[in-house]
């Protein structure tokens, strides 16, 4: 239940209204945790690795206020994330990261992050896909 409910409002921060620090991971999970919903919130601030991209921004403190959770949910939020293009279309993590600098551009925080999460993003989604595969899902 939490992977589905962090996988409908992991982009939450991209609310022009809850727009504060301009990394939408954080802006997001600020918003959750003040609605009551902590792992919520703590998994939203940490999908896609978006640690980078808050170094990126000057936000470590910031985003250090929310624990990283390292389990199955987060890695799968991820995979669901980076698996997946804007307009809801399949694409390989690499079509992803292209489709990320397309809309963003190559200067943005957000597509530079991407160069130092990719290790760490690749390790989530091969977790994911061998969770999947133990239970007869083919990813």
């Amino acid at each position: 239940m939490q992977l589905v409910a962090a996988a409908y409002l992991h982009d939450i921060g991209y609310a022009p209204q809850l727009r504060r620090t301009g990394c939408h991971a954080l802006d997001g999970a600020v918003q959750l945790r003040s609605m009551g919903h902590e792992r919520l919130a703590r998994l939203v601030a940490h999908h896609a690795e978006a640690r980078f991209e808050a170094r990126l921004r000057g936000l470590e403190r910031e985003l250090e206020g929310f624990p990283r959770e390292p389990s199955a949910v987060a890695d799968a939020l991820t995979y669901c994330d980076m698996t997946v293009g804007s307009a809801g279309e399949a694409m390989s993590l690499q079509e992803r990261t292209v489709d990320i600098a397309q809309r963003y551009g190559e200067e943005d925080a957000a597509t530079r992050s991407l160069s130092w999460s990719m290790p760490y993003l690749s390790l989530a989604l091969a977790r994911t896909e061998r969770r999947l595969r133990l239970r007869g899902v083919s990813p």
